[in-house]
């Protein structure tokens, strides 16, 4: 079993590196444990302090979870994965069914940031992007995704997403073995990852 870590900021582009890994393999031979899955449960909080949370801190992440599941996924057992919802901020009553497979990939721009997550993983990849592109990327998603104004956004990012990452994720760049400039974009990078991958499979 292979265990990828896909780091890097918001609207960098990790999402897009793992769907091209995705696409190149077999459904048998991959699973995917997104980070946004594990985000501790506000359900008991009432909804005007939920949309005050701060999903860019590591304290926003129920990491012994996460890394339960890799463990368990390790040893053969399938997991039950959580169901989270930006929406109201909190964890749906029905689970996802994972099962082991040949590759493991955790993506999510804060899992660098955990040292015990981090030595589970064979290979750590951090998708690097301009902060300007990545803006332009957080406003089309979190509008269309998540019912949020431009001007929310905006505020969010300048006020959070923006300190958060230069206190929390840039730094965590230091723990990779591979960098992909400009996300999803880099070819050639995306290539030399899947390669990687072909090898250990075989």
């Amino acid at each position: 079993m292979i265990i990828i870590g896909i780091a890097g900021g918001t609207g960098s582009g990790k999402s897009t590196v793992a769907k091209e890994i995705l696409s190149q393999l077999p459904d048998g031979d991959i699973a995917f444990l997104p980070q946004d899955s594990y985000y501790k449960d506000s359900s008991h909080l009432p909804m005007d302090k939920r949309i005050e949370i701060n999903f860019d801190h590591p304290d926003s992440i129920e990491f012994d979870l996460l890394i339960s599941h890799i463990k368990e996924l390790k040893k053969g057992n399938s997991v039950q994965q959580p169901i989270y919802s930006y929406i109201t901020c909190s964890r749906a009553e029905e689970t996802v069914l994972i099962k082991p497979a040949k590759i493991i990939v955790v993506e999510g721009i804060l899992i660098f940031t955990d040292k015990e997550l981090r030595k589970l993983m064979d290979l750590k990849v951090f998708v690097d992007a301009e902060a300007d592109d990545r803006l332009i990327r957080v406003i089309n998603r979190d509008i269309v995704e998540r019912g949020r104004s431009v001007n929310s956004v905006i505020e969010r990012y300048q006020k959070v997403l923006k300190p958060m990452h230069l206190q929390f994720i840039e730094p965590t760049k230091r723990y990779a073995d591979l960098i992909i400039p400009e996300g999803g974009h880099n070819k050639v990078a995306v290539s030399i990852l899947q390669h990687y991958i072909d090898n250990k499979l075989r």
